[in-house]
């Protein structure tokens, strides 16, 4: 349920109410907007559909939400959220997210290398792989806590915020340690204990869609994380598996416009996974920008040929540095801002 509170609602009124839904079992989630005040109202449908939330000094009207993602509901949080990932880099709201950098950590030096050259040419956020899921287990699976190290000793000479992989509930408290952001993978998008997991942290969590999941599949994974209490999430559409096999996946950008209708959380596009080719990655990238897209997620290496994960999907850093000139030109035609990260900034 919503419950829309009257202009003149006061402070002394709110926490009336959210004292007496705690009496009654339920959770209360206060949602202050720049026009009305709005209180979520989380629990078993039974209790909601009885309990007396209209009767309230101070409750203007109850609303049902009829969609099942609750807290990721524009019902809920008529205004976009904005995610703060650090070092003076936020994403939503108009401003973009700009996510680059190799599949997976392989060294401090081809890392500094790449991340230099990313961070010159305009990305705001430095990605790794520390923990690999592979297809296959003979490939490399990642260096574990040394990548982790290396992913935060290079994001903080660069003055970067990192995001990185997190594949286990187990792992967590571990790149928690390291990480400025959480990345739930494509395979893991439905790993409901980890999505708890990541949601009683503080950390924001980049949260991609599976390959076979619907929107409304990927919402409700997003609800898990919402529903512990962290609203930092964001949104990436990576493409997903259809009979076509010319590209890696077939990248849903409908999604983009589709979801932000109903759902209040950053999406940012992951061109690279969605493509696997290179040559394909410049037009979707802009594509997606031109499509309300929060932000773009670009694989990048300075040796493809040598890289040990995902190199053939990979840009060379020149053509990285080609692809944000044109997304700069968008970001200023559609008034949006790429953040540049503020160096020494927590």
């Amino acid at each position: 349920m919503i419950i829309v509170l009257k202009p003149d609602c006061t402070d002394e009124q709110i926490e009336h109410i959210e004292e007496q839904i705690v009496a009654l079992g339920l959770k209360p989630e206060l949602s202050r907007g720049v026009q009305r005040t709005l209180v979520g109202v989380i629990g078993e449908e039974d209790v909601l559909r009885n309990a007396p939330l209209g009767a309230f000094p101070g409750v203007e009207k109850v609303m049902p939400i009829l969609k099942p993602y609750k807290r990721a509901s524009r019902d809920f949080q008529p205004e976009d959220s904005v995610v703060d990932v650090g070092r003076g880099v936020r994403v939503g709201g108009g401003s973009l997210g700009m996510v680059a950098g190799p599949c997976a950590i392989e060294s401090r030096e081809v890392l500094m290398e790449i991340g230099e050259s990313v961070r010159q040419a305009g990305a705001n956020i430095l990605r790794g792989g520390a923990f690999k899921p592979r297809t296959s287990p003979y490939s490399f699976q990642g260096m574990g806590e040394e990548g982790l190290k290396i992913l935060q000793d290079v994001g903080g000479e660069l003055g970067m915020p990192v995001v990185t992989e997190v594949m286990d509930p187990r792992q967590v408290e571990l790149v928690d340690r390291y990480a400025d952001v959480f990345q739930i993978g494509a395979r893991n998008m439905q790993n409901f204990n980890l999505l708890s997991e990541v949601g009683q942290t503080t950390r924001p969590v980049m949260l991609k869609r599976g390959m076979s999941a619907t929107v409304g599949d990927l919402l409700m994974s997003a609800e898990y994380i919402l529903a512990q209490g962290n609203k930092q999430v964001i949104l990436c559409e990576r493409g997903i598996r259809s009979f076509e096999d010319s590209t890696r996946n077939v990248l849903d950008l409908a999604m983009v416009p589709n979801v932000k209708q109903t759902c209040h959380l950053p999406i940012i596009v992951d061109p690279s996974h969605a493509t696997g080719r290179p040559e394909l990655i410049p037009a979707m990238a802009r594509a997606a920008v031109a499509g309300g897209a929060d932000g773009v997620h670009i694989e990048v290496h300075n040796c493809p040929e040598q890289a040990l994960s995902d190199g053939p999907q990979a840009l060379l850093p020149d053509q990285y540095a080609e692809v944000m000139g044109g997304l700069r030109q968008l970001a200023e035609l559609f008034e949006k801002v790429i953040p540049e990260p503020a160096v020494g900034a927590e």
